[in-house]
């Protein structure tokens, strides 16, 4: 009785493993000129809440609606860099993807009371440094 589902299992077993695998296969394909963006953001000194409040309740979300997938959002655990820098990553198709989402979340009308903000306040960012990153064959994110 058992030899009567023992071909079936093993072939059901066989088809999810290579099932699997070409999935695996594809998804890896599709992503490989993904792209992931590091960005560190250094603000005036006393401007790290306000900046991280903007980030909580409209940012994160325009950078989200203009096609980036940002992938989490830090602030540094040790001083002096813990009062004012954010760091956070994006991932993007490709290059080109990233200039063209950057391009419209500048332009993202959503915006214009924060640069009025901005020219009222003066600017909470000091300087935004960006780093492209590629994942390597062994990295578990790609």
């Amino acid at each position: 009785m058992l030899r009567r589902y023992a071909l079936p299992a093993t072939f059901g077993i066989v088809a999810f493993g290579l099932g699997m695998f070409a999935n695996d296969m594809r998804v890896t394909a599709q992503s490989k000129a993904r792209v992931f963006e590091l960005r560190t953001y250094t603000m005036h000194e006393g401007r790290l809440e306000h900046e991280l409040e903007l980030f909580r309740t409209s940012l994160a979300k325009t950078i989200d609606r203009h096609g980036m997938k940002a992938l989490g959002y830090w602030t540094a655990a040790d001083s002096p860099q813990a009062q004012n820098t954010l760091i956070y990553i994006v991932a993007h198709q490709s290059r080109e993807a990233a200039k063209t989402s950057w391009d419209a979340f500048r332009a993202d009308p959503a915006l214009a009371p924060m640069r009025e903000a901005t020219k009222r306040e003066g600017p909470s960012v000091v300087k935004v440094e960006s780093v492209f990153l590629n994942p390597t064959d062994f990295s578990p994110i790609k």
